[in-house]
């Protein structure tokens, strides 16, 4: 069985390393399994570059362009919407045309246009199309956030500043319609929070979905506690932590509330922070003791998640945040909002916390929760190597490409 997965990158960004794990693994199984790219970076001999630098410029610069004129030239959301008006050309590459299925991931922001995706699903291939955000069930944007025009048939899109209910949103929305239901593609969300945006969806309420959870190295982290055992360490992490999406706010709202209100709590804790930080003076409203690592490389993160005992995500939303599947693996308990994917990972008071959205108060009892209990940290690793390693997810992806028997 010959499988290609298209992406954008095989490692910037989240659907990058997921993808590229989930190639490594279906080659485990004894799958031909090879990635697509125009933003290559690693050297692995299963990943080309399909098209032309010059192509993939092109389109990069002439979607970003087309967007920009229609939000009032406004920089604010210009990467947080895509139209796949146009990408390079994928399917003349050998890997395509002798592929029998095609992986679609995140193809966004130059690779794969909808008329290509359309060419693509009249090919006769098998054709999985993998979620990692609302893309695919919406008009332009990757998280609809509380705008519900998705349900329907977008426009006034807030995205664009627009009011007009045939604006962008609504020309890339009947765009898509037409593609998809002229398809038979198998959507599969990575949560199950992302299943139900799409069955609430006027473009995926009647596709065929299955939930296959992103993959994580389960066997680079051990789960075994190291460093200093006399406090309680809770950890975040994230890109760059001051990212609007990620609530750094209400994190420091959550550990402010303990550091004031339970003094002698507090005097067990401390908190281990990585990831880049534009506003470095949130920093010195924390008023718990911290570390703040800065950026680390992604085999760093084992390393300090085996020295603490929570990880925490305080995101306004998440498709399925994998920072609190890592932690697991490493053998801590996950606090978090019940609010996206979060409730694929917890289990509510057996391997963590899920607090009400965006109640930090909540969020500062599930951290109380959490450094009170003497977790066994070798029953959490193992309930994430059973459910997110990568065997398991490629195996569950298998069963896709599989023709059924009767």
């Amino acid at each position: 069985m010959k499988v290609v997965i298209l992406n954008t990158s095989d490692a910037t960004g989240g659907a990058a390393v997921v993808s590229f794990r989930l190639m490594r693994a279906l080659c485990g199984l004894g799958v031909d399994a090879r990635m697509l790219v125009v933003d290559r970076r690693s050297g692995d001999e299963r990943v080309a570059v399909a098209g032309t630098p010059e192509q993939y410029k092109w389109a990069f610069y002439t979607e970003r362009l087309k967007i920009f004129m229609r939000n009032g030239f406004s920089r604010d959301n210009l990467f947080k919407v895509s139209t796949a008006c146009c990408g390079v050309d994928v399917l003349s590459h050998e890997w395509v045309r002798r592929a029998d299925v095609v992986c679609i991931n995140w193809i966004n922001q130059g690779m794969l246009s909808l008329r290509d995706v359309e060419r693509l699903c009249k090919t006769g291939k098998k054709i999985i199309w993998t979620m990692h955000d609302m893309w695919c069930c919406t008009g332009i944007c990757h998280h609809a956030c509380d705008c519900e025009g998705y349900k329907r048939e977008c426009g006034r899109c807030p995205y664009l500043g627009s009011r007009s209910p045939r604006d962008l949103s609504h020309k890339i929305w009947t765009r898509k319609k037409r593609v998809f239901e002229k398809s038979d593609v198998c959507f599969v969300p990575v949560s199950h929070w992302l299943a139900d945006r799409c069955r609430e969806s006027s473009l995926l309420r009647d596709k065929s979905l299955t939930v296959i959870p992103n993959a994580v190295p389960v066997g680079q982290f051990d789960w075994h506690r190291k460093g200093d055992v006399s406090k309680k360490v809770v950890a975040m992490g994230a890109a760059r932590l001051d990212d609007p999406i990620k609530g750094f706010e209400l994190l420091i709202a959550a550990v402010n509330e303990i550091a004031d209100n339970y003094p002698e709590k507090a005097a067990m804790m401390k908190l281990t922070l990585f990831g880049s930080i534009r506003d470095r003076s949130l920093l010195s409203k924390i008023r718990l003791p911290y570390d703040w690592i800065g950026p680390v490389r992604p085999e760093r993160v084992s390393e300090i998640y085996g020295a603490c005992d929570v990880v925490v995500s305080s995101s306004h939303f998440e498709t399925l945040p994998t920072t609190l599947v890592e932690g697991q693996a490493a053998g801590c308990l996950s606090v978090a909002f019940s609010h996206g994917g979060q409730s694929d990972i917890i289990s509510h008071l057996e391997n963590g916390y899920l607090a009400r959205y965006p109640d930090t108060h909540d969020l500062a009892a599930g951290l109380l929760w959490a450094i009170a209990r003497q977790q066994d940290r070798e029953r959490l690793h193992r309930g994430v190597e059973e459910r997110f390693s990568e065997q398991a997810v490629a195996r569950r992806y298998l069963s896709l490409f599989e023709p059924q028997r009767d």
